[in-house]
């Protein structure tokens, strides 16, 4: 495995075989990993919020939101050689980290970040053929270019692929 590609908090990046992207502290964020399987190319986009719609939402600040950032993760891929029409989507994250609460708002931003991840990509007709979402536990995710894997790894709860 080559050393991997951090994908940061609000961050996407794209690689293509043999490279590995990986994210960390997806908590209420979601990861989404876009993968063609025929250019080899790997997409990892970590997105904090649902929508920037009533937000000017341009440039990194643009990452942050899944109805910004998978757009534009898919552009990275595309120059890369990817093609829209081939991708499939693998998604982790969403847990709900806050009990209970007061702000309901705050206390389900994981469940609001699934539905816009899953809304955005099925407009896109993006396929998702892997979901690891929910429950209430941080993870990390390694996507790997060679095959498309998740790899999903979780203090105290082990590590599992998808």
């Amino acid at each position: 495995m080559s050393q991997p590609i951090t994908v940061g908090i609000s961050d996407l990046n794209a690689t293509k075989a043999p490279g590995v992207l990986v994210t960390y502290a997806l908590g209420s964020c979601v990861g989404i990993c876009l993968y063609d399987p025929m250019a080899k190319v790997a997409g990892l986009s970590h997105i904090m919020l649902p929508s920037g719609a009533q937000m000017a939402a341009s440039g990194n600040q643009a990452y942050k939101f899944a109805d910004t950032a998978i757009v534009l993760l898919i552009k990275k891929m595309e120059a890369l050689g990817a093609r829209t029409i081939r991708m499939k989507a693998k998604i982790a994250g969403g847990a709900q980290m806050f009990a209970g609460g007061s702000n309901s708002n705050l206390a389900n931003i994981g469940q609001r970040n699934v539905i816009a991840v899953k809304n955005e990509l099925a407009r896109l007709r993006i396929p998702i053929i892997a979901e690891d979402t929910g429950k209430n536990y941080g993870r990390t995710l390694y996507l790997d270019a060679n095959d498309g894997s998740m790899r999903i790894k979780s203090v105290n709860r082990g590590e599992w692929v998808w």
